[in-house]
């Protein structure tokens, strides 16, 4: 029973780590963002609202200056001031920015963020596990090559998930009447946007752009042959 207290003890604060990243993320959330008021984008969301058979669909604009989208763990969307910026600027279209907002409402629908929160206790676990089995064969790297194989284990799952929410927003925008095209053009201008990502590509937590887009080309052909 003694040799598993640390594995246990691994998990309890991994899942002690997740709760208290997730209230510190809803503060910073809470203090830095408002709801998003935009007549064109809610005449788009409202679109995407009645697919879901929802009231509505609330997005909020949090201030920060990184392109980026956000689903919160308590289920709130958000576009970064940043983003919205680019989309005043007409560098990105209402429709686009709307495909933002279908990706992250699939996080929400798909579960994805309170899954993060098994996958994160359990990753720590696993760390903890075969760094005391790696740790008897190889003294002094055993740990390393524990957190490398968890990290690896990680952005495969992060990938998975956009994978996940990539297909959810495609068939979200397509029931709307918004299409597949704008979600394939925002893909197109993102790295642009962001400057790309120059890690290697087994080691991102999100897909490569150009297999996201591909993907979605596959589903769309599925649905329109």
């Amino acid at each position: 029973m003694l040799k598993f207290t640390p594995i246990l003890a691994a998990l309890l604060y991994g899942l002690a780590m997740y709760r208290f990243s997730a209230w510190r993320t809803a503060r910073a959330l809470d203090a830095k963002s408002t709801e998003l008021v935009d007549p064109a984008l809610k005449t788009l969301t409202d679109k995407m609202a009645q697919a879901l058979d929802l009231p509505r669909v609330r997005v909020h604009i949090y201030e920060i200056d990184p392109i980026n989208g956000l689903a919160a763990p308590d289920g709130r969307i958000f576009i970064t001031r940043g983003f919205y910026n680019k989309f005043r600027a007409s560098d990105i279209s209402a429709e686009e920015l709307a495909s933002v907002i279908a990706h992250e409402l699939g996080h929400v629908a798909l579960g994805h963020s309170r899954r993060r929160m098994i996958d994160f206790s359990g990753q720590n676990a696993l760390r903890t596990a075969l760094g005391m089995v790696l740790g008897r064969f190889i003294p002094g790297l055993g740990m390393w090559l524990a957190s490398m194989v968890t990290s690896l284990l990680a952005a495969r799952l992060s990938r998975k998930d956009e994978y996940e929410a990539d297909a959810y927003a495609a068939a979200l925008l397509t029931k709307a009447g918004i299409g597949i095209a704008p979600q394939i053009s925002m893909f197109e201008k993102l790295d642009k946007l962001s400057a790309g990502a120059h890690a290697p590509a087994w080691l991102l937590s999100h897909p490569k752009t150009q297999d996201r887009i591909n993907a979605l080309r596959q589903l769309d052909g599925k649905w329109n042959p």
